[in-house]
């Protein structure tokens, strides 16, 4: 499958008059392939704004090369196949729904009524076209944004928090308008901090931290590696002891119930053998998949533990000279 994003060595450079030349972005090797929901994540000032406005053309990398597309980013032709709604979208609040997309369509030379309404119906604003964006709520500007973002028809679409805020109702709406542009074969690339809508909808991830790319790939696979939870009742101390040794688990009482934390590599049956040998009584076993909340903390927080250590020995080392 073709690639509708590639980046190689990617790197965008500030100078500062306090602090020198500074990588907001570095290295970035990035691939997001055709008819895919692409996450893209980090924290605050990680990256993620600078990486997508070189993709659109609108800054230029200061290194390495980045293609969109099959064609080098900035290229005119391929602005008339992308689209782009930021996290938070200007509209002349004066303007009606159906306005909004008459102004932008005319910059594409579209002046085609009928599509105007069938965007307007497909994101459930047939409605309320009468109405001027200052009486829509968050979720219906999110909706006249992604009607907007139709308009050329894109094989590409990125999309900044394009849930964020929304109460969740509106999260479902838009969650399935996403999911429906996969399903119509176009590549939807999301940059976003509400990580379980992430979770719920995009193919691959990738995760940035301070410019540079710390993770990145199928979410099945980072997310494996999940954990089951056994809770028992009357079960002794001596057999607790025996499964802690046996099953290189996580063991604990808490109102008087064992539980066993353990991963989901191993066999839980043997734990659950050792219990009903002694007459305990199984009251769950929950298998537990890995959160993508939780592998983004940890991801991030590695990557800044690691990055902190040669500043750390460096300080050691001049303190003891």
């Amino acid at each position: 499958m073709a690639a509708a994003i590639e980046t190689r060595k990617l790197t965008k450079t500030y100078k500062s008059r306090l602090h020198g030349l500074i990588n907001v972005v570095q290295d970035l090797d990035l691939t997001v392939e055709e008819g895919e929901i692409f996450g893209f994540l980090g924290p605050n000032g990680a990256g993620k704004t600078t990486t997508i406005k070189m993709l659109l053309g609108i800054i230029y990398p200061t290194g390495g090369e980045g293609f969109v597309l099959g064609k080098e980013i900035g290229d005119m032709d391929v602005h008339r196949i992308i689209s782009y709604l930021p996290e938070r979208p200007y509209y002349y609040e004066h303007m009606t729904g159906l306005e909004i997309l008459r102004f932008y369509g005319a910059l594409f030379g579209i002046k085609d009524e009928a599509l105007f309404n069938q965007l307007l119906e497909r994101v459930n604003l047939a409605a309320d076209k009468s109405k001027t964006i200052s009486q829509f709520s968050k979720g219906m500007q999110q909706r006249i944004g992604l009607a907007q973002s139709l308009l050329n028809d894109p094989k590409l679409l990125f999309l900044d928090e394009p849930t964020g805020g929304l109460d969740p109702i509106a999260h479902i709406e838009i969650r399935d308008l996403i999911l429906k542009f996969r399903d119509e074969g176009r590549t939807v690339f999301i940059s976003s901090h509400e990580l379980s809508e992430v979770e719920r909808i995009c193919d691959r991830v990738a995760i940035i931290n301070k410019g540079i790319i710390v993770s990145q790939g199928k979410l099945d696979d980072l997310l494996s590696g999940g954990r089951i939870e056994i809770i028992a009742d009357d079960v002794s101390k001596e057999i607790a002891d025996q499964i802690k040794g046996t099953a290189d688990a996580t063991v604990s009482f808490h109102e008087g119930r064992l539980i066993v934390d353990m991963s989901d590599e191993q066999d839980p049956n043997s734990v659950v053998d050792s219990i009903r040998s002694t007459k305990g009584r199984i009251i769950s076993l929950t298998p537990r998949r890995k959160r993508l909340e939780d592998l983004f903390i940890e991801t991030v927080r590695d990557d800044d533990a690691s990055k902190k250590k040669p500043a750390a020995v460096a300080a050691e080392a001049g303190g003891a000279q």
